[in-house]
């Protein structure tokens, strides 16, 4: 044997004797046990409900464990194969890690909604739940689990023994979960009926099925035309000598009523709208949903929330294009992750690219930013204008960046996005700085609609959904919308009028202002603003117009 042969001969046999240390296992063994650590690991908010919020009983919790694995399993069982089964295990367990410390730390339900919030964040959203708490829950349920699984070696059979034994594996798989629901089979479909959206806290099928859902409703390639509506709509012609109509909307982003200082807060919010007398504020307003993707598209449809019908929704053209077709003016100003098709093929300005110093860092602007420049897009020329300013508002977790240094009022403040690393008064303050920001940015645009000599002018603005700020555990939005909390959906609302526009509209502002004490919701909006400018479809309907019955006959 030469020196060669000899120096590699040893080498060789420990590599050998390596691989044969590395345990062997069968993949049905394997999707066993891929799916127990899922149970037991992944699934802490599961169980932190059943037993802490839903007051389930041992037998029940049991059933529901046994249920969960031998079903996760068996569906394991159907997509693992000896060469699919790492690669698609290492994709499981790194989003799998992700999805649970999300819930855990925010306590979201991974539904359909929002998994489509996911799919739509902007990559400057994103990069704000980057944060470093994230590094243990990778390291503990991804990269160690990823490592084992790479060490072990998976069992060879002939095709027709690896057959017979995986159908035996998925019909025992089957009979355990069956056996598992006959175990509390009363409690477990009490639960199934009246508390659905637990199935949104079982992980990874929570967000592999709203995943699939969503892809399921969106098909792949260019997005289809959206199909018209109020292709009747036309305005009524204004009184002879009256100036053009300007109606600046101004979407809101996660703001809660609840924090609005014109709605009671025991702080000051909104100093500067509360002290514009006319100001008309709008104290009991629900969202139609509890995030942007469900609340942007309902709030510009027919539908709303009384009629709601996602589907529809989201392939039909919008409040805007009603208003287009009819003659008026559409511009939608963005400092947010876009318009969610509301404003398909209409004029659309994002302030992403925007390089002012002042206002923006390189990652984001204020909300100021949106009206910069704004002047000069407005000019008069003879025809009715909506402008929509969607903001960046309070968006979390960063509520610290969503406001200048001068608007830090109130303090100490919760200066990361971690806020677990902050206590609960750090968060409010924070969120609070950023509510009285949003005053500045509005009172701002009324100040600019104040000195449009060539328009009669109004302002609405309305928050897309509320948040959680730690009530009951829960943080952020996005919970679903039937038992979410008022945190999620008690949205701020104000209206301003200029005295030309209310005379158009032959409003008495009196009556308006005493109209605005009752209850109100998103679905007012498509009407009202139709009627704002006088638009005439068929699609109108009056009853949910907030103004129509404080005008003059």
């Amino acid at each position: 044997m030469n020196a060669v042969a000899q120096a590699t001969a040893p080498a060789a046999a420990s590599r050998m004797a390596w691989l044969r240390r590395r345990p062997m296992i069968s993949t049905e063994l394997l999707a066993l046990l891929a799916s127990l650590f899922f149970t037991v690991a992944c699934n802490y908010e599961l169980w932190h409900t059943l037993v802490a919020d839903l007051h389930a009983h041992a037998r029940l919790v049991v059933a529901v464990f046994v249920f969960v694995t031998a079903l996760q399993a068996f569906l394991l069982g159907l997509v693992l194969g000896r060469w699919t089964a790492k690669p698609l295990l290492t994709v499981l367990f790194a989003t799998t890690a992700f999805a649970a410390y999300f819930m855990g730390t925010y306590k979201v339900y991974l539904d359909p909604d929002m998994i489509r919030n996911v799919l739509e964040t902007d990559p400057g959203e994103a990069s704000e739940l980057v944060v470093s708490g994230l590094v243990l829950p990778l390291l503990g349920l991804a990269a160690l689990p990823i490592v084992a699984l790479w060490r072990l070696r998976l069992r060879r059979r002939t095709l027709l023994r690896a057959a017979w034994i995986r159908l035996a594996f998925l019909a025992g798989m089957l009979l355990l979960a069956a056996g598992g629901a006959l175990l509390a089979f009363q409690d477990l479909s009490a639960l199934a009926r009246n508390h659905r959206e637990v199935r949104y806290l079982v992980t990874p099928a929570n967000y592999v099925a709203s995943l699939s859902k969503v892809l399921l409703a969106t098909p792949p390639g260019p997005a289809k035309p959206l199909q018209p509506i109020g292709e009747d709509a036309h305005e009524l012609p204004r009184a002879s000598g009256t100036r053009p109509r300007l109606l600046v909307f101004v979407l809101g982003e996660t703001v809660r009523a609840q924090n609005w200082g014109l709605d009671g807060y025991i702080r000051q919010t909104t100093p500067r709208l509360s002290a514009m007398k006319d100001v008309i504020n709008f104290p009991d307003v629900e969202s139609c949903g509890t995030s942007t993707a469900v609340s942007l598209p309902c709030m510009f449809s027919p539908q709303g929330r009384h009629a709601y019908d996602a589907k529809m929704i989201r392939s039909h053209q919008s409040l805007l294009h009603v208003l287009q077709r009819a003659g008026v003016q559409v511009l939608w100003r963005d400092n947010q992750s876009g318009c969610k098709r509301v404003c398909d093929g209409l004029e659309f300005e994002s302030t992403s690219n925007a390089a002012d110093p002042a206002l923006c860092n390189g990652k984001r602007c204020f909300d100021e930013i949106l009206l910069s420049g704004l002047q000069a897009r407005i000019v008069p020329d003879g025809r009715d204008r909506i402008v929509v300013l969607h903001m960046l508002g309070n968006h979390g977790p960063a509520y610290y960046q969503r406001y200048p240094p001068a608007f830090r009022r109130f303090t100490p403040t919760c200066d990361t996005e971690q806020l677990g690393d902050c206590s609960r008064q750090q968060i409010v303050n924070s969120y609070d700085n950023a509510v009285l920001y949003t005053d500045h940015v509005v009172a701002s645009a009324i100040d600019l609609l104040r000195n449009q000599p060539g328009y009669d002018s109004a302002l609405v603005y309305v928050s897309d959904h509320g948040e959680s700020l730690g009530e009951d555990g829960l943080f952020l939005h996005g919970v679903p919308r039937a038992i979410a909390p008022s945190q999620q959906t008690h949205v701020p609302m104000v209206m301003w009028l200029s005295p030309g526009f209310a005379g158009q509209q032959g409003l008495d502002l009196a009556c308006v202002r005493d109209a605005a004490d009752a209850s109100a919701s998103h679905d007012n909006l498509f009407p009202t603003i139709l009627g704002m400018f006088e638009v005439q479809t068929a699609i109108y309907d009056p009853k949910l117009d907030l103004l129509r019955r404080c005008k003059h006959a």
